[in-house]
């Protein structure tokens, strides 16, 4: 199982984590920030518990790419 969470109100809008994990991130139209899919807001930090550990990779160089590191993986 792997824990993604986004801090997504200290987005910079770099685009980084929609271009390297795009079945994870997406950019939102309205404000210009990432959106991390199917995720559950708590208190400003977006979650997803994600069974699949296939898409590790992309996802853990989408947060080491991120300028403000405001995405954290987590495997349990």
């Amino acid at each position: 199982m792997i824990v993604i969470t986004l801090q997504r109100s200290k987005c910079i809008g770099c685009n980084y984590c929609a271009e390297l994990a795009p079945k994870k991130f997406v950019m939102s139209k309205k404000d210009g920030k990432s959106v991390l899919l199917h995720s559950v807001d708590k208190k400003g930090f977006f979650t997803v518990k994600e069974p699949d550990h296939s898409q590790l990779n992309d996802i853990d160089n989408a947060a080491k790419a991120c300028p403000v590191k405001i995405i954290s993986v987590k495997e349990l």
